[in-house]
């Protein structure tokens, strides 16, 4: 039977919490530039196995799936069970799904070298995230956005590499990237030795956490439905974006595959930026604030984009993707502070729900691209954010005085 109980986690120095803040970042970092690799060889593959924009969507979807279903399952067992050599295992998954996709022959290969992908993330994001919590001396958003912004610097150099290196070598290329996926996990079979330290007798589970003795669990959970759908609109409109901006731009304006991924680099670099922003930001004045604003406070830019020229594209692209970036960090602490001791399981939930919604986003749009065109898809999209209102639902934690951290440990 679980018992909750008041621990306090071990924390040695300051400076081996940062080293450990920025392995998990450069980590993240070496994942998310692998995954970025899948969207960023669509014009190739597109071409070289004759894809639609439906099947397009799928391969995003098998990544995207795999990892949502799973990362809440990986968060809630290890709140109970620490795995502190999990992050090395579910690294080794994704070199495993590079290798496929490097050989992949058809379109069921592709699917199943994405999964295989999806299958490494879904360990990596709830597992490296409770680590840099546990890490963070209290400052959860820095934590959060040093940790994410490596993630965001990853996916902003994926297509860089898929434009110098894939486009001009092929497919069989990818197998090289493996070698990233080995590094990666050496680097996280040194952490999990650093977090396996610090892990309480008999797998008793510290966990950081604010408990607001003010707000209802009834306001609790209506919270975290407000949250998931701020995710749903945030991730819906990027999905937009990450898996079809190469591609509209080349078929709008008909620039060449290597300017279509200079822009999406250019885009994705703002996200990154974004994401190192919001953390600290909602650390000094309020997550809510951060979150209301960085979800409603891109509408204008996004109603914009489908209706200019390629030179506005690109500079609207930025404050897109530097605003709606801000909102992660903010909401994942947000949420962890809703629910004290489980770290573990809000962060696969929400890393996972974002997943799902983007794989389900990339499929649906591949479809009405197919059907009715890629720029209406834009035009669509565009609206999502307006969804930012219902941040004026969620509760002011910074307005209870009498919050206070609690560390809850689940064993």
């Amino acid at each position: 039977m679980d018992q909750r109980v008041v621990v306090m986690p071990r924390i040695e120095s300051e400076g081996a919490a940062v080293a450990i803040l920025g392995a998990l970042s450069f980590s993240h970092f070496l994942n998310d530039m692998l995954q970025s690799l899948v969207p960023a060889m669509y014009p190739m593959l597109r071409t070289s196995h004759a894809l639609n924009f439906a099947q397009i969507g799928f391969i995003t979807l098998a990544f995207q799936l795999t990892a949502s279903l799973l990362q809440p399952l990986v968060g809630a067992y290890t709140d109970r069970r620490p795995l502190p050599y999990s992050l090395a295992v579910g690294m080794s998954s994704t070199g495993v799904g590079l290798l496929i996709l490097a050989h992949a022959a058809g379109f069921l290969w592709l699917l199943l070298g994405a999964a295989a992908i999806g299958v490494g993330s879904s360990v990596f994001h709830p597992e490296s995230s409770r680590v840099a919590r546990l890490a963070s001396g209290g400052r959860h958003g820095l934590a959060q956005s040093v940790f994410q912004v490596g993630g965001n610097a990853g996916s902003a150099t994926g297509p860089l590499l898929a434009a110098f290196v894939v486009l001009p070598r092929g497919q069989g290329s990818v197998a090289w990237f493996a070698l990233a996926a080995l590094l990666a996990l050496i680097v996280l079979a040194n952490v999990g030795a650093w977090y396996k330290k610090r892990m309480q007798p008999r797998g008793a589970r510290a966990q950081l956490a604010t408990r607001n003795i003010d707000v209802t669990p009834r306001r609790v959970w209506v919270s975290i439905g407000v949250l998931l759908l701020l995710i749903f609109s945030k991730y819906f409109y990027m999905a937009s974006l990450t898996s079809y901006y190469t591609l509209y731009l080349i078929d709008r304006f008909h620039v060449s595959v290597r300017s279509a991924q200079l822009h999406l680099f250019v885009f994705l670099g703002s996200v990154a930026v974004g994401t190192l922003a919001g953390g600290p930001i909602g650390d000094r004045i309020g997550r809510r604030r951060v979150i209301w604003g960085s979800i409603l406070g891109v509408l204008p830019f996004t109603l914009l984009l489908p209706h200019v020229n390629l030179t506005w594209t690109g500079i609207l692209s930025v404050p897109i993707g530097l605003i709606l970036a801000s909102a992660f960090s903010a909401i994942l602490v947000y949420a962890q502070e809703l629910v004290p001791g489980r770290v573990g399981m809000i962060a696969g939930l929400f890393f996972g729900f974002a997943f799902g919604v983007a794989g389900v986003g990339a499929a649906v749009l591949g479809a009405v691209a197919d059907s009715r065109g890629i720029s209406f898809v834009y035009q669509c999209c565009a609206y999502l954010p307006a969804l930012g209102m219902l941040a004026a639902l969620l509760p002011d934690l910074r307005e209870h005085p009498h919050s206070k951290p609690a560390i809850v440990a689940e064993s």
